[in-house]
């Protein structure tokens, strides 16, 4: 049995040309990258101008108080480059203190939540080093949308009014940005944040004290308005008003621990990528501060079988890959964190081959970690459900059947993702999140919220992803940049909280293994697995669980769940946020396609 062909239909074009492309998961941000290409800017300046236009006009899905992870190559590199852009867990933020605050896990919503942003400096780190744009002229697209106004897009207009009832009783500056007279907006209404266009033109204002017109002087604009972001309003603004005690997603009122010193003493910066061989490519991800290695790994366990056994629209492919999936997560929640993980083990050929004989006929309903060089796998909590009131939390992606966003104010968000790709070579992929408009009350003076990465880490010491000051959370934003012959071919992503990785592998796997076309790839029927503890609150899991898209077809899900497979079935078009530009080595051309589903995200290029 041979690979299953791609659909001759797709829902739009994998577009071509040899100018430049761009995709993301907002139309606006897309139009705004392709915007800055056609004005001589290159892939970096694009990239920048776009994340901060996504900053306004998915405020449900990202934010300027949130984080990102990003990946890159310059045209005249010979590797990929990670741009970390997650701050880490604030001096104040330990164990002992979230305890006597009667937590057993990290809120899923709410200050205490909030790890030091980083997304911002992380843009401007990424500007300065490798764009050509003077930073007014990139902030002008975003400061134009939140003074102006952008038509709110369904999803978030969705999420305000869902979490309406939250910003009236607990979180009133939420509710003054947010809800006119107390109603929630209607999609497509005209919305303006002119408190974050403020905070916007702050940073132009700090870049102009400095008078030197080359480019050091271009350097040390962008850098003042890095201190800016770091020592001047924001950092004391939102410290100051999370120190008054709030609602959490655990029903009580606490102060957040953050300090405008935690914000002064975080630097974003670049690591290089790691990377696995895969069917003739080289993949490359970011490190075990991230979910990326586990990509890593499920690639290398499935890299040996035979190709049906890679396909997703086969039944008994379908389940390898979940299987496989689950032994990576497993991997990923045992030992992953923002510590000296020990990769070169999890990833060597004689510990994928002890895990690769795990997979077997039936779905494993265990959790199981490996022991790679004889250690001893850390074993989170397993809880199926979680008894405890519910705000404003949360990133995974939406259960089928359920809102985003219950009246209770529990969410089930997703995230933003972009990717540029520029005439001269330079191609990025990058996902920002974190500081959702229903993360933590609105910081009045600022017009955003910070985020709630923290919810991420254990309140229980001893691990990789245990809670400490200066410590990164272990995060799921997780972009791929994939080469060829040492070059790069193209650049991946997706929103989506632990399925980020999972619905990259599908489209990664249907490209490599079947041949087909990038949006062949992303149209195809997704599937993901929900066999892990999930990484944010409440943190439960579902023991052989597995969500896929109806289109699979009910002989690939029957068989599923004759294996054991706790399958529940999404709509047609519900999994799956994936978007990818590239460019054909042997033709020059490039290209891009970008996710249908929900109607938001596009590709646009030339």
């Amino acid at each position: 049995m041979s690979f299953t062909p791609p659909p001759s239909f797709t829902t739009r074009p994998t577009l071509t040309g040899t100018f430049g492309m761009s995709a993301s998961t907002h139309w606006l941000a897309t139009a705004t990258s392709q915007a800055v290409l056609e004005r001589g800017g290159n892939a970096f300046d694009a990239s920048v101008a776009a994340a901060f236009v996504l900053h306004v006009v998915e405020p449900h899905l990202n934010g300027p108080g949130g984080d990102l992870v990003g990946i890159f190559q310059t045209a005249d590199a010979a590797a990929p480059t990670v741009l970390m852009g997650q701050g880490p867990a604030p001096e104040a933020a330990t164990i002992d203190h979230y305890r006597a605050q009667g937590l057993d896990l990290l809120p899923g919503a709410g200050g205490l939540a909030a790890a030091v942003p980083g997304a911002v400096d992380a843009w401007l780190l990424l500007l300065r080093d490798h764009g050509t744009w003077e930073l007014a002229d990139v902030l002008a697209y975003a400061i134009g949308y939140a003074r102006d106004g952008h038509p709110l897009v369904a999803g978030a207009a969705a999420t305000i009014a869902r979490v309406a009832e939250l910003f009236r009783d607990d979180w009133p500056t939420s509710a003054a940005l947010w809800l006119s007279d107390g109603e929630p907006p209607a999609a497509g209404e005209i919305v303006r944040n002119p408190a974050y266009a403020e905070v916007l033109d702050t940073l132009v204002h700090a870049s102009c004290t400095v008078r030197d017109d080359g480019p050091v002087g271009r350097a040390a604009r962008i850098d003042a308005a890095r201190r800016e972001w770091k020592t001047g309003s924001v950092a004391h603004e939102a410290s100051a008003f999370l120190a008054q005690p709030h609602r959490h997603s655990d029903g009580g009122a606490h102060a957040a621990v953050i300090t405008a010193d935690d914000f002064a003493a975080f630097d974003a910066a670049y690591e290089p990528a790691l990377t696995r061989e895969f069917r003739g490519r080289t993949v490359a991800k970011a490190g075990a501060w991230t979910q990326g290695p586990a990509l890593l790994q499920t690639l290398g366990l499935l890299e040996p079988l035979a190709d049906e056994l890679l396909d997703p629209s086969q039944e008994e492919g379908a389940h390898t890959i979940l299987e496989a999936q689950k032994l990576a997560l497993a991997d990923r929640d045992a030992w992953f964190g923002d510590d000296d993980v020990d990769l070169e083990a999890l990833l060597s050929a004689d510990y994928l081959a002890e895990r690769r004989a795990l997979i077997a006929g039936t779905a494993s309903a265990e959790f199981r970690p490996g022991s790679p060089a004889g250690g001893t796998p850390f074993r989170p909590p397993l809880r199926e459900t979680y008894d405890a009131p519910a705000v404003g939390t949360g990133e995974p992606t939406v259960p089928p059947g359920e809102a985003r966003v219950a009246a209770s104010g529990e969410t089930r968000g997703d995230t933003c993702h972009l990717d540029v790709i520029d005439r001269w070579g330079n191609i990025v992929s990058a996902t920002p999140s974190g500081g959702w408009l229903q993360s933590s009350p609105t910081i009045p003076a600022l017009g955003f919220c910070l985020g709630t990465r923290l919810q991420m880490t254990w309140l229980q010491p001893g691990h990789p992803s245990s809670l400490m000051p200066g410590r990164r959370p272990r995060t799921t934003l997780t972009p791929t940049l994939v080469l060829r012959d040492g070059a790069p071919e193209f650049a991946i992503g997706s929103p989506g909280g632990d399925q980020q990785d999972q619905w990259q592998l599908l489209a990664l796997l249907r490209i490599i293994v079947g041949g087909y076309a990038p949006q062949q790839a992303i149209d195809a029927p997704a599937l993901h697995t929900t066999a892990m503890p999930e990484s944010f609150w409440p943190r439960t899991w579902t023991p052989a669980g597995a969500v896929a898209e109806a289109r699979l077809g009910d002989a690939v899900i029957e068989g599923l769940e004759r294996r054991g497979h706790r399958v529940t079935r999404a709509g047609d078009w519900a999994l799956g946020r994936v978007s990818a530009v590239g460019r054909d080595a042997r033709t020059g051309v490039l290209w891009a396609a970008a996710n249908p589903r929900g109607m938001q995200g596009y590709a646009a290029g030339r």
